[in-house]
């Protein structure tokens, strides 16, 4: 097994408290044919919702790339990654 099928990078991302955007964040994964490992989203305290996206055996720069078009969804404020 190499480095990256056993890293497990993680996707954060702050959206807005919206019905879709879990989808939306999702959706992205799907496109790609990438399975995350988990998925946690839960509402904050200030009408946001944080999202949390597991993926392993995916490289950084795919996951880079991946974090960019998240960012780009219009009810999503924040999206970075980072080792899990």
């Amino acid at each position: 097994m190499s480095a990256n099928q056993l890293s497990v990078l993680r996707l954060k991302v702050l959206a807005e408290a919206d019905s879709g955007a879990l989808m939306r964040v999702l959706e992205r994964f799907q496109n790609l044919g990438v399975l995350p490992r988990r998925v946690l989203a839960e509402f904050t305290t200030t009408d946001s919702m944080s999202i949390q996206v597991d993926i392993s055996g995916v490289e950084e720069s795919r996951m880079t790339l991946i974090a960019a078009k998240v960012g780009q969804i219009p009810c999503v404020s924040q999206a970075y990654w980072h080792y899990a």
